[in-house]
């Protein structure tokens, strides 16, 4: 990579705007399910099963069923993908209602 190319890249990484995303996480052993919200859906089950792995997720929950389950009992998907906003304070209250609504909507807990 010369140069330009690698400025090039690194202004695009710096000018790409975040996404965000309701997330869930489904335990079909224990028949249990979280949501929560994420500015970087791409990444957040790397993220949450690499803390379950070593045991130091801040749920308890969450931690109990990995534990007693195991990964293969887990799987995570997208609930809803909300678009790049200028504005951080009207996308994280939005990110906050909507998790409200899947978690009630879907009789589920916080991540």
């Amino acid at each position: 990579m010369n140069k330009d190319d690698r400025k090039a890249a690194i202004t695009a990484y710096k000018d790409r705007k975040p996404k965000a995303a309701i997330y869930a996480i489904r335990c079909t052993a224990a028949d249990a399910l979280w949501v929560g919200p994420t500015l970087n859906p791409d990444s957040v089950q790397n993220r949450i099963w690499f803390t379950l792995r070593f045991g130091n997720h801040p749920n308890r929950d969450l931690q109990q069923a990995w534990t007693a389950h195991g990964a293969d009992a887990f799987a995570i998907e997208t609930l809803e993908l909300f678009e790049p906003d200028a504005d951080r304070y009207l996308r994280d209250n939005q990110l906050k209602d909507r998790a409200a609504h899947w978690r009630s909507k879907l009789d589920a807990r916080p991540v």
